[in-house]
C-alpha cells in the first residue's frame, strides 16, 4: 500500500553502509509485519554522483565483468543505489524488519550503454508495499538519470514473511521447464560472500561466516542473490538498451559449485551437485 505522494530528500553523499545496517539490526525486533501497512513516502537522491573506478574494477572483477573503458555493468548501478535502499528500509518510517527480507525479483532497464566517466542523479524510493501469499513485498525503485534523461531503472521486490489474514492463497501454477543446456559450471569458495560484501557494503550475516548464517537459520553462508544474477548477466554479455529480469529461486550455499545454462535470451543457476534451481531470468534486447 502506499500513504500518499512522495517528499524528496536530497542527500549530498551517499550514506555509509555499516551504521544503516547496524541500526536496520537493532530495530528489526521492535517491528511486526501486518498487513495493511503503508510504504513510506521518502524519496532519496543524490545528484551529480561520480563513479569510483577503483570501487568500479573491483565489482566488475568480482562478478566476472570485462574491466576497462566499456560501459558500467548493467548491474553496477544498484551497488550504487544500494545504500540509499538501505536507509529508507532501516528507517523507523518503514514498517517491515531488514532482518529477515528476501530479494525475490529483480527488473532492469537500461536505455543505452552508461559511461563510467559520467556523474549521475542517483534516486530510490519504496512506491509500495502490497500482499503477497506469504507476507509483503516491498517494492524498491532505483533510477539513474544523466543529462536530464533517465538511463537506467530497476524494481527490487523484498519479501518479509509473516501470516496473513487472507485464506491461504495456493502457490502460482507454474510449468515444469526442461532445464536450460548447461554451458559452464563455477566454483564458489567459501569466502565468496565476504569478499562480494567488501564490495557492496552488504554485509548482511547470512552471506559472511557459517556461524552468522545458522543463527538466521542457513546452513551455512549464503552467495548474495546479486552478486549471482551479475554473474550470469556478465556470462551472458548482457550491454546496451536492454531489460533484464531476473527472480531469485533457492539460496546458494557457500562453498558449492553451480551450473549456469543459457538459451537465446533466458538463463538460468542451478547446483551443480543436484540441480537445484537457484535463479532464473531473461535478457531482452529494447529497441532504440
Amino acid at each position: 500500500m502506499t500513504s500518499g505522494t512522495p517528499r524528496t530528500v536530497t542527500l549530498d553523499r551517499v550514506p555509509s553502509l555499516l551504521p544503516l545496517m547496524l541500526r536496520g539490526a537493532a530495530l528489526s525486533p521492535l517491528k511486526r509485519p501486518r498487513p495493511g501497512a503503508h510504504a513510506p513516502t521518502t524519496r532519496l537522491t543524490v545528484p551529480a554522483l561520480p563513479v569510483d573506478q577503483a570501487h568500479l574494477t573491483a565489482y566488475e572483477r568480482l562478478c566476472g565483468f570485462p574491466t576497462g573503458p566499456a560501459g558500467l555493468p548493467v548491474t553496477y548501478p544498484h551497488v550504487l543505489g544500494f545504500p540509499l535502499s538501505m536507509r529508507l528500509m532501516t528507517d523507523r518510517a518503514f514498517p517491515l524488519p531488514v532482518l529477515g527480507l528476501v530479494h525475490t525479483t529483480l527488473e532492469i532497464t537500461q536505455h543505452h550503454d552508461l559511461s563510467p566517466t559520467d556523474r549521475y542523479d542517483l534516486t530510490v524510493t519504496i512506491p509500495e508495499l502490497r500482499p503477497h501469499r506469504r507476507g509483503t513485498e516491498a517494492l524498491v525503485v532505483t533510477e539513474l538519470t544523466a543529462h536530464g534523461e533517465t538511463v537506467w531503472t530497476s524494481t527490487s521486490t523484498y519479501l518479509a514473511r509473516h501470516t496473513t489474514t487472507a485464506p491461504p492463497a495456493s502457490a502460482p501454477a507454474t510449468e515444469d521447464a526442461p532445464p536450460l543446456p548447461t554451458l559452464t559450471e563455477w566454483p564458489l569458495h567459501a569466502d565468496l560472500g565476504r569478499r562480494y560484501a567488501a564490495v557492496s557494503g552488504d554485509r548482511n550475516p547470512i552471506h559472511l561466516h557459517p556461524l552468522t548464517a545458522r543463527v538466521l537459520g542457513f546452513p551455512r553462508a549464503i552467495a548474495h542473490g546479486m552478486w549471482t544474477a551479475a554473474r550470469c548477466l556478465a556470462e551472458h554479455g548482457a550491454r546496451g538498451p536492454v531489460q533484464v529480469r531476473a527472480a531469485f529461486k533457492a539460496p546458494v550455499l557457500l562453498p558449492g559449485t553451480v551450473a549456469y545454462a543459457a538459451k537465446d535470451d533466458t538463463f538460468e543457476l542451478r547446483s551443480a551437485k543436484n540441480d537445484r534451481l537457484h535463479l532464473t531470468g531473461e535478457v531482452t534486447p529494447l529497441a532504440v
